[in-house]
């Protein structure tokens, strides 16, 4: 039986998905994220010896990646050319980019979202330039590098910002009956969190591809995986779960 759900995110802005829930199954949410996404530190950032002048271009997949990457140029006295091409995994990531720029001066691309669509937007054109892949502690962008690998694009990953577990100290998670997560960086927060946590009867929800192995290696056992075409949302897979199981 489902009463209780923890989501380790923050509390989502539309929350229509889970209220409809909650009135139809008379469960509760509760959100709480695991960890928190910081810059890379410029000691940190030089241990990995890049040089951001060496690169044309700059692949950005995130918002915290674009706020990290300026930060450590100006930290760094690094003066990045109006030449740099910038090219961002949306829309949403690409204005994202006026915070620091003058967009309409810049070459910006974006795609929606996806790894394909990036190396679209590169197509033969721009197949010359110098890559500099941001990535975080968590990701090491392996589906977009292979796609580098195979069109023979030249390219380099470098870490700007790195996950750092929440204290959740204050957390009873035997409260819970089910706990959804979405990275690798959720695992890593429980096990330095919960030493000794047992799973129990808690059930778990992994959203995406790259948590589930994450938790396999952790030995905590997966009841509801998402996205699928059925679920694409974490809301959907939840209440295909209580649906399946009043």
């Amino acid at each position: 039986m489902v009463n209780k759900i923890l989501i380790s995110q923050q509390t989502p802005r539309v929350m229509t998905p889970y209220q409809t829930i909650t009135e139809k199954y008379g469960v509760t949410f509760e959100f709480k994220p695991f960890f928190l996404i910081e810059p890379l530190s410029s000691r940190e950032f030089r241990a990995q010896r890049i040089n951001v002048l060496d690169y044309t271009a700059i692949v950005f997949s995130s918002r915290h990646a674009i706020d990290a990457f300026f930060a450590l140029c100006e930290e760094l006295r690094t003066k990045v050319p109006e030449t740099m091409k910038y090219f961002c995994s949306t829309e949403a990531v690409a204005m994202y980019l006026q915070k620091h720029i003058v967009y309409r001066k810049r070459k910006i691309f974006y795609g929606d979202g996806t790894p394909d669509s990036i190396l679209a937007l590169i197509g033969s054109k721009h197949k010359g330039e110098k890559f500099l892949i941001t990535t975080s502690d968590s990701s090491n962008g392996e589906n977009l590098t292979r796609l580098f690998d195979a069109q023979h694009l030249e390219y380099r990953t470098g870490v700007f910002v790195k996950s750092v577990s929440q204290d959740l100290s204050d957390t009873d998670l035997k409260a819970y009956d089910m706990i959804v997560f979405y990275n690798p960086a959720d695992v890593k927060s429980l096990n330095e969190n919960f030493p000794a946590f047992e799973q129990g009867d808690i059930k778990f929800v992994a959203y995406g591809k790259t948590i589930v192995g994450a938790m396999e290696e952790a030995g905590l056992r997966i009841d509801v995986k998402a996205p699928t075409p059925e679920a694409p949302s974490a809301a959907r897979a939840i209440e295909l779960y209580l649906s399946a199981n009043k």
